[in-house]
């Protein structure tokens, strides 16, 4: 599975505060909480992002409370894969359990530019930077995590068994 889309750059330590504020966990709404995804650390995140982009953050990405709603919320505005140098390990699983496709790789992360254009295979871990013509390498999904993100999560995987 590939997917290609324009980066939202990020720095170190994005907290799963920031990624969804606490202010909307009160809904499960994944609609709603894709409107405020990114709010407080980048306010044009919603008006940016456009279905398929990528986003890439430097290293800890997800860290803080373990809420569920932060992978929920980047998947539901849009985005196709987040790119970082490491993720705090419960939003990692969040991301796998909800279908949201991670990858760690820390020269791409520290090397992709906001705005560049980014392709992420899945299968092979291949990450190239279309707007470079730099390929990096991260630890491609086995095949049952595979599994898992094409069918768009844990519990949709594990239903059709």
């Amino acid at each position: 599975m590939k997917v290609c889309g324009r980066v939202h750059k990020y720095g170190d330590n994005v907290d799963t505060d920031v990624i969804i504020p606490a202010r909307y966990l009160n809904t499960s709404s994944h609609a709603e909480l894709a409107q405020h995804c990114m709010e407080d650390i980048d306010r044009d995140f919603v008006n940016n992002v456009k279905k398929g982009d990528i986003i890439v953050a430097e290293k800890n990405f997800g860290c803080g409370s373990s809420r569920e709603h932060a992978p929920i919320a980047i998947k539901a505005s849009g985005v196709s894969c987040v790119i970082a140098c490491s993720f705090a390990r419960i939003f990692y699983r969040n991301s796998i359990n909800i279908g949201l496709p991670i990858l760690e790789c820390e020269k791409a992360a520290l090397e992709i530019k906001n705005g560049d254009e980014v392709e992420a295979d899945f299968n092979t871990g291949d990450i190239t930077d279309k707007t470079t013509g730099k390929t990096y390498k991260a630890q491609p999904y086995p095949p049952f995590l595979q599994n898992i993100i094409a069918k768009g999560g844990l519990l949709n995987s594990i239903s059709e068994k």
